[in-house]
């Protein structure tokens, strides 16, 4: 088969592939359970966000994982990376999280974690496909994996959220939380109220149609209406399955991913606990690494995605790294990105510091950075490649010389080319953006 459910998320459906189905989630879980069920009593977790989809496609995996022999514990809602942390806690062979991450209600997907909490290799992502095209063949009756109910996860995870933060208490602090309507809506707030914050949360009552809309990390004006009228010391915005967060300081200005990656390195380098060089992505504004840089550490680029930041971390050594959208990787407590841990990590050197988040990130000046999303229908690397298309990239290059930078690339989640343009007048960043997205639209025309 062509391997169209796995990307750098690992595997998808309804986000501008084909379409997830209940009965391909049926085959799915059997393909998995199938190449899983190798050890005996293979245990396998099932996680999902508040969309109302969820619960059929819950079903349909449980259903397929049991016939293929696999033991099942379901989870409920919770955070993606509270699945990968409950895999290794239970000592399960696999995580699977059904969710599309910031993306809308009528998107669903899943993704699949190791017993280590990691994702999978590509060998076993190829073995599981290679199933997929075989005849679904039940086990005997007296084989079926039995399925049950986790009952102490979201309090498990919470313990281990709390266990990650080395700061002072937060008592004294008033934090705005939104939740996104998405996993988090329940222990996100609950972490922050175990070490003292005072908490107000938006985004908390999922209806299963209502995640990420008009909430969370990615709109955060009502984030940012709530700590003004609050006057609030800060905000913080997970997406639907809260493995991201975007941070509001106190002015209501916003706090994105490379902001964040800086007040943690700085806290980090203070207490002499940074391991090499702070990892970002093609996307990371030019500002971020000269701000790493004057801090005297390395700064490299991986590819985007939180698979590539994660294989170039492990590669260099690095314990700390991230993207702009706010997936930060903080390997010294998680293996996997976690809003929540993100979170709590920048609280420590707020209070550390016992300033205002604000002055917390006035060592990073950003430069100008313009991001178009184009959308596209069927494959976009066909367009990228287009002839039009990469002279459009080479005359704005020329024409802003060492002064900026361009970067076009598919949208691993969405159906979108990304036109990014960073110059240090933005101007000229507006202008070479918007010329490249008439171009790219005109090629899809």
């Amino acid at each position: 088969m062509s391997r169209q459910f796995f990307g750098t998320d690992g595997i998808r459906g309804l986000v501008g592939k084909a379409p997830m189905t209940p009965e391909f989630a049926l085959k799915l879980g059997w393909a998995a359970g199938r190449v899983l069920a190798r050890e005996p009593g293979a245990h396998v977790l099932i996680g999902k966000d508040t969309r109302r989809s969820g619960y059929m496609f819950e079903s349909s995996l449980e259903a397929g994982l049991s016939a293929a022999g696999v033991r099942v514990s379901l989870l409920g809602p919770l955070p993606t990376p509270a699945v990968a942390f409950l895999t290794r806690e239970v000592g399960a062979q696999a995580g699977v999280v059904i969710s599309a991450s910031h993306n809308p209600h009528h998107d669903n997907g899943v993704k699949f974690f190791s017993a280590e909490g990691d994702k999978l290799s590509d060998a076993i992502e190829h073995e599981i496909e290679d199933m997929i095209e075989r005849d679904l063949e039940c086990v005997a009756p007296e084989q079926l994996g039995m399925v049950r109910r986790l009952n102490d996860a979201p309090q498990r995870y919470i313990d281990y959220c709390v266990s990650t933060y080395s700061g002072a208490p937060l008592a004294g602090l008033s934090i705005v939380v939104d939740c996104a309507n998405g996993a988090a809506y329940q222990v996100g707030p609950e972490v922050l109220r175990r070490l003292g914050a005072d908490v107000h949360t938006i985004g908390d009552a999922p209806d299963g149609f209502n995640i990420n809309r008009e909430c969370g990390s990615t709109h955060l004006a009502g984030l940012r209406t709530e700590v003004l009228a609050r006057q609030a010391t800060l905000g913080i915005a997970f997406d639907g399955d809260a493995d991201r967060c975007l941070m509001v300081d106190e002015r209501g200005e916003t706090v994105d991913g490379d902001q964040i990656l800086y007040i943690i390195a700085r806290h980090r380098l203070a207490q002499n606990a940074l391991q090499g060089p702070v990892v970002g992505t093609l996307m990371s504004n030019l500002g971020l690494e000269q701000a790493i840089r004057k801090l005297g550490l390395g700064f490299e680029r991986a590819k985007v995605g939180d698979r590539y930041v994660l294989e170039l971390m492990r590669s260099s050594g690095a314990s700390l790294g991230g993207e702009t959208s706010g997936h930060t990787l903080c390997l010294d407590r998680s293996r996997t990105g976690d809003g929540i841990v993100t979170a709590l990590q920048v609280l420590a050197a707020v209070k550390e510091a016992d300033l205002p988040l604000s002055a917390m990130v006035a060592g990073l000046q950003k430069c100008p950075q313009v991001l178009i999303n184009v959308p596209v229908t069927g494959k976009a690397a066909p367009v990228l490649a287009l002839a039009d298309v990469q002279q459009a990239v080479r005359q704005s290059e020329s024409r802003l010389g060492n002064d900026g930078r361009v970067l076009l690339r598919a949208s691993g989640t969405e159906p979108l080319i990304r036109v990014m343009v960073e110059a240090t007048r933005a101007a000229a960043a507006q202008a070479e953006a918007e010329a490249i997205a008439d171009c790219v639209r005109a090629a899809c025309a």
